[in-house]
């Protein structure tokens, strides 16, 4: 799940990227209001977290143009103005959810994840399903057949990701895009790293051939093991 991050204190900036890529999330950093309002209007997310005292647009300007262009991204305001107004302000002009500073981060992460679900057309939408193998995106929880499948972050990321797009074939260089949004060499070989390592748990131990590669184009997930 991709998060927008809107920080220009760079410690916060940098411990809330770690701890939500270490959860499994995919996070677009921005330092500055007019960087983060360019993000909000021209790429899709899960869901953003703004603070408010931001340069050169602040954060209310942000979540107001988002919402007058009718962009429903969940925005989470984290914030160290602590008023009963400056909430108010915050949530009538569009946000969601308001967290003050200091904050836990374990208590930011399971109001982003709320916000998620809340924003979810149904509750069954947080559950895909590709032949036996279910994955829950809000409990995180992976199974083949019942049977639990423990990943690391960026594997996880990864299937989420492959089961979204189930069906479809995806390429390396959308797979790095989206798993960590940043340009590597295009000779890089953590792409197929990492598909070995989830193949080791995901298709292995069960005998079947999910994820495969189509060769000269990317990877495609499919129950079809042909």
């Amino acid at each position: 799940m991709r998060i927008l991050l809107v920080e220009d204190d760079e410690t916060i900036a940098g411990y809330i990227t770690k701890g939500l890529e270490e959860a499994g999330f995919s996070v677009e950093r921005a330092s500055t209001g007019k960087e983060g309002l360019y993000f909000a209007l021209n790429e899709q997310y899960d869901a953003a977290v703004f603070d408010l005292m931001l340069p050169e647009v602040d954060g209310l300007s942000i979540i107001a143009e988002m919402r007058g262009k009718g962009i429903t991204t969940p925005v989470l305001i984290l914030s160290a103005r602590q008023s009963v107004d400056d909430k108010i302000a915050g949530l009538q002009t569009g946000a969601d959810d308001y967290l003050t500073k200091p904050f836990s981060f374990a208590e930011l992460q399971v109001r982003i994840q709320a916000l998620i679900r809340r924003s979810s057309a149904t509750p069954a939408s947080s559950l895909l399903q590709v032949g036996a193998l279910t994955l829950d995106r809000f409990t995180r929880d992976v199974q083949h057949a019942g049977q639990p499948i423990v990943l690391q972050a960026r594997e996880y990321s990864l299937l989420m990701y492959l089961m979204s797009n189930a069906g479809r074939v995806v390429t390396k260089t959308m797979i790095l895009d989206h798993i960590w949004e940043y340009n590597f060499d295009p000779q890089t070989n953590v792409v197929e790293v990492l598909i070995h390592r989830l193949r080791a748990k995901v298709d292995k131990p069960f005998g079947t051939n999910l994820i495969r590669t189509i060769r000269g184009v990317g990877y495609v997930l499919s129950a079809q093991e042909s």
